[in-house]
């Protein structure tokens, strides 16, 4: 009786946690990857095309909150949703997906610096490659913050499912029933 309640358990939760069969796995991997192509191909699209046409209008932003607060200040909200919401929209599949593709990169510190440096080297391309386009480092942070919010609400969760790790058995310092290693 003892040996099935300590195989039910895992450290810190109620139940154990049995891996997805290989087949699952690797599907669920593969989906994953192509869907960070899809995201990376329509990041660039979205990021890394020219506009000349608003090139005089573009300036570079390194102070944090300085273009939020433009943005804010627009007489149409609408154009302040747009701006902010679609910069948080644009980091939600990073957070839902980096997990599944490199679980190495589950924990919210992992996710958000690889997010920030993705999205920093982005907006370093912007800024110097792109005509109509400059640095800002507001987007960065909403980026960012997109991923966060990804990474919450489903990435977490999906990646857990996809790399769950199988019963502990086997391992020097296990638990046994009484606590002790």
């Amino acid at each position: 009786m003892a040996g099935a309640a300590s195989r039910l358990r895992t450290a810190g939760s109620g139940r154990e946690r049995r891996p997805l069969p290989l087949p699952v796995r690797l599907l669920a991997m593969l989906c994953a990857f192509a869907f960070m192509v899809a995201f990376a191909v329509v990041l660039a699209r979205l990021t890394l095309q020219p506009s000349p046409a608003s090139e005089a209008l573009t300036h570079t932003n390194l102070h944090p909150g300085r273009s939020l607060k433009a943005y804010l200040d627009q007489p149409e909200l609408r154009d302040a949703v747009r701006q902010v919401g679609g910069n948080i929209l644009l980091g939600v599949p990073f957070g839902v997906l980096v997990p599944v593709v490199a679980p190495r990169t589950r924990g919210i510190l992992r996710l958000l610096l690889l997010t920030a440096v993705v999205m920093l080297l982005v907006e370093f391309a912007q800024g110097a490659l792109v005509t109509g386009r400059a640095f800002d480092i507001d987007d960065v942070i909403l980026n960012t913050t997109g991923a966060l919010i990804g990474y919450l609400l489903l990435g977490r969760r999906m990646s857990r499912a996809v790399h769950a790790r199988g019963p502990r058995g086997g391992r020097a310092g296990k638990k046994t029933a009484s606590g002790r290693a």
